[in-house]
C-alpha cells in the first residue's frame, strides 16, 4: 500500500493524473484505531517524503476547516470509529483513493460504519485483509459493495443465487463460480508461496489440554443444571441471549473460579485453576530460555488478573492492551516490545491482549510463543491473532499454544472445529451464533460435564 502511494504521488507530481483535481486530492486511509500508531511509524520508516495528515483526537479539524486542512497532503489517515462520527467531514473531498485496512470491519453491510464508507467518493478504493470472510459470504458482499458497487448484485440477488446454498451443502460448483467472480479482483499472498521468497520460519501448533479443580467442576455442574432448568420456558431471543450468556460463563469458570465468582483482586488464585498453573509454568519456561511471548484473551478482567498474577510470580512487568487502552499508551507498549536495543533485562517480554483490540494489524515480531488461553471459536479470528508475531519480520520459529479445559464445552467445541475446519478455510467460517439455535439435547450433550476430567 505504501509503495502504491508513493507511485500516485511521483504520477502526482509528474502531471500524469489526468483528471481535473488529482494534482492535489489526497488519499484516505481508515483503519482500526489499534492499528493507527503502527501506520504512522511505517509511513515515517518506508515513506518520509509522504505528506501525512492524521485525522483523530479532540483537536481535530471539523466542518468547513476540514477541507482546508487536508490541502497539501498525500495521505489523510483516519479510523472506522471516525468514519461515521465525521462522515459530514470526510464527504467533503473526491479522494485520489480510499483504502481500507483490516476491510473485515464493514463485513456487517447495513451498520452505519459501512453505509458511511460506501458514501465516501474517491477514483480508486482498494481493501485490505487477512480474513475476507470470518463468519458469514454475505461479508464478502460487503467488501465487493464497497470496491466494486453492484459488481455481485444486490445482497439479497447475492444470498439468493449463492449463500444459502453454499452454507447448507458447500456446493463445490457454486463455490467455484464465487472464486471465479472475485479472483480477478484479489491480489492474495499466502506467506509460505516461494513466489514471493518471504523466508518465514515455521509456525508449530501445539493443544495444551488442562482438566478442571473440583471447585471449578462444582461451579460448572451448578451453572448448567440451572440454566437448562430456566431454557425451555423462554421466548427464542431469551433463549439466545441465556445460551450467550452461559457460553461466557463457562468460558470463565474454566479460566479461573474467581472470575464467574466476581471476587476482588486480591482474592487467593492458587490452585484453584490447572489452566492458570499450567500458563504460568510455561511462561516461566520460555523466559528461562530468553523468549517473548504474546498471551491472548477475550475478557478484560482475565487480562487483568493475568497480568496481577505474572507479574507477582515473575517479578517482571507485564504489558496489557485492551479496547479501553489509548492510543498513546498502545503505541508505547508495542514500541516497548519490540525494542531489541534496551537490555534484556529492561524489556518487557510478556503481552497480555484482549482478543478483539489486539488480534489484528499489530506487529509484534519480538515474541516467538502465542498463547490462546481461551478459545474464540472462530479459526479466522485465532490464526489472524497468531499472525501479530508469525509475519514478515520474525526469524525464530513460533510457538502456538491452544489451550484447551477437558470434559468441558471447550473440548466439544474443539472437536467440532477439527472438522469443519476445512470448511472455514475454503469459503465460510463459524463464529459462536450457530451455538444459540442448537435444539436442547444437542445443548446438554455440548454443555454437559465429564466427570472423568474433573479433579477430586
Amino acid at each position: 500500500m505504501i509503495t502504491y502511494l508513493l507511485h500516485l504521488r511521483e504520477l502526482q507530481r509528474a502531471g500524469g493524473a489526468s483528471e481535473a483535481g488529482a494534482e492535489t486530492a489526497p488519499s484516505l486511509l481508515i483503519c482500526p484505531t489499534s492499528v493507527l500508531g503502527n501506520w504512522q511509524k511505517e509511513l515515517q520508516r518506508f515513506a518520509p517524503e509522504l505528506n501525512v495528515h492524521l485525522h483523530y483526537g479532540p483537536g481535530r479539524a471539523k466542518g468547513e476547516a476540514f477541507k482546508s486542512r487536508c490541502e497539501g497532503y498525500d495521505l489523510v489517515l483516519t479510523t472506522y470509529t471516525l468514519s461515521h462520527l465525521d462522515e459530514t467531514e470526510l464527504t467533503q473531498l473526491e479522494w485520489s483513493s480510499i483504502c481500507l485496512d483490516e476491510a473485515q470491519n464493514i463485513k456487517n453491510a447495513y451498520t452505519k460504519q459501512a453505509t458511511s464508507i460506501r458514501s465516501l467518493k474517491s477514483r480508486h478504493r482498494i481493501a485490505m485483509t487477512g480474513t475476507p470472510i470470518e463468519n458469514r459470504l454475505t461479508e464478502l458482499w460487503s467488501i465487493f459493495d464497497f470496491l466494486n458497487p453492484g459488481y455481485l448484485g444486490t445482497l439479497r440477488e447475492f444470498t439468493h443465487r449463492y449463500v444459502g446454498a453454499i452454507e447448507r451443502s458447500n456446493d463445490p460448483e457454486l463455490v467455484s463460480k464465487v472464486q471465479r467472480l472475485i479472483r480477478p479482483f484479489l491480489l492474495r499472498r499466502v506467506k509460505k508461496d516461494p513466489a514471493i521468497q518471504l523466508d518465514l520460519p515455521d509456525k508449530y501448533e501445539y493443544k495444551t489440554f488442562v482438566s478442571l479443580t473440583a471447585e471449578q467442576g462444582t461451579l460448572y455442574e451448578n451453572y448448567i443444571k440451572e440454566m437448562f432448568d430456566r431454557l425451555d420456558s423462554l421466548s427464542p431471543m431469551e433463549r439466545r441471549g441465556l445460551i450467550l450468556a452461559a457460553l461466557t460463563k463457562l468460558k470463565q469458570i474454566c479460566n479461573h473460579p474467581s472470575l464467574m465468582l466476581k471476587e476482588p483482586a486480591g482474592a487467593p488464585w492458587q490452585q484453584r485453576s490447572n489452566k492458570v498453573e499450567r500458563l504460568l509454568e510455561m511462561v516461566q519456561e520460555l523466559r528461562q530460555e530468553g523468549d517473548k511471548c504474546l498471551i491472548f484473551t477475550q475478557f478484560v478482567e482475565t487480562g487483568h488478573m493475568l497480568q496481577r498474577i505474572l507479574e507477582q510470580e515473575l517479578a517482571s512487568r507485564v504489558l496489557f492492551l485492551h479496547g479501553g487502552t489509548p492510543k498513546a499508551a498502545r503505541d508505547r507498549m508495542i514500541a516497548e516490545f519490540q525494542d531489541d536495543a534496551q537490555p534484556a533485562e529492561q524489556q518487557p517480554a510478556i503481552f497480555l491482549l484482549s482478543l478483539k483490540a489486539g488480534g489484528t494489524g499489530l506487529n509484534l515480531t519480538a515474541a516467538n510463543h502465542v498463547f490462546h488461553f481461551d478459545r474464540w471459536w472462530n479459526p479466522a479470528v485465532e490464526n489472524q491473532a497468531t499472525d501479530r508475531a508469525f509475519r514478515i519480520g520474525q526469524t525464530r520459529h513460533v510457538q502456538v499454544h491452544k489451550f484447551v479445559t477437558l470434559g468441558t464445552l471447550e473440548e466439544r467445541i474443539d472437536e467440532m472445529i477439527e472438522k469443519k475446519q476445512g470448511l472455514s478455510q475454503q469459503i465460510v467460517g463459524n463464529g459462536e451464533q450457530w451455538i444459540t439455535e442448537l435444539s436442547t439435547d444437542d445443548l446438554k450433550e455440548l454443555f454437559a460435564l465429564r466427570n472423568d476430567w474433573v479433579e477430586m
